[in-house]
């Protein structure tokens, strides 16, 4: 899936066209308030970002996106009619992966999606990580179970993510709470064990992977434990 923000329609909905016609699915937003919104939703493998935007500008939208972890590995392309050399290099500065300058070509813009694509899949080799019928997604940051999508929070995912990095290593509470909420967190050690509740919740029959090793804190086997 390939999202462009571009408050130009025609411009937009040729692009989108020249997309589904090389065999990709595309969305297309006029700014992004809606692409946000269905961020929310579906992270993309790819973001056509323009520069001159209504609202929050394409420069800005960049910010958000590579601050947010959720977002910050998604490739991006910054789009703009703009010629100078300035704003390429803020753009490319600020994490965009590449940079197509107006008016362009539709085969450039679909040799440029590819190339970032590729880079991408090499810069990614493990995008995926399983432990019996879970598979977490790094890249999309998604978890399923059993072939099913789970809904889980950005501190549950990146809790389940330690875990499963770190298979058959033993974390203590505080190694947890500093690893997913870093080191200048305050809160108590019993947060850890909320969400290793929930966590197991919502995997089902495979929560009982996170163990519970007693007076330390957590660890994910291997095998199913049998607690």
């Amino acid at each position: 899936m390939i999202y462009c923000v571009e408050d130009d329609a025609s411009i937009r909905e040729l692009i989108i066209y020249t997309l589904k016609l090389s065999g990709f699915e595309a969305l297309g937003f006029e700014e992004g308030d809606a692409m946000f919104e269905e961020l929310d939703r579906q992270i993309p493998d790819l973001i056509l970002l323009d520069i001159m935007l209504p609202g929050r500008d394409g420069l800005q939208i960049l910010s958000e996106l590579k601050q947010d972890p959720r977002f910050a590995d998604i490739p991006v392309i910054m789009a703009t009619a703009r010629t100078s050399e300035y704003d390429r290099v803020i753009g490319l500065d600020s994490g965009a992966d590449d940079y197509l300058s107006k008016p362009f070509g539709m085969m450039e813009m679909i040799s440029r999606v590819k190339a970032v694509l590729r880079r991408g899949r090499k810069a990614n080799t493990i995008e995926q990580i399983t432990f019996s019928d879970v598979v977490i997604d790094k890249q999309r940051r998604t978890v399923e179970v059993a072939g099913e999508p789970v809904e889980l929070t950005l501190k549950e995912f990146e809790l389940l993510l330690t875990l499963a990095e770190n298979k058959g290593i033993v974390f203590s509470r505080q190694q947890l709470l500093e690893k997913v909420w870093g080191s200048d967190y305050l809160g108590e050690s019993r947060t850890i064990d909320v969400h290793v509740g929930t966590l197991r919740s919502k995997l089902g029959a495979y929560g009982s992977y996170i163990s519970t090793i007693r007076g330390i804190g957590y660890c994910l086997k291997e095998e199913e434990d049998g607690e």
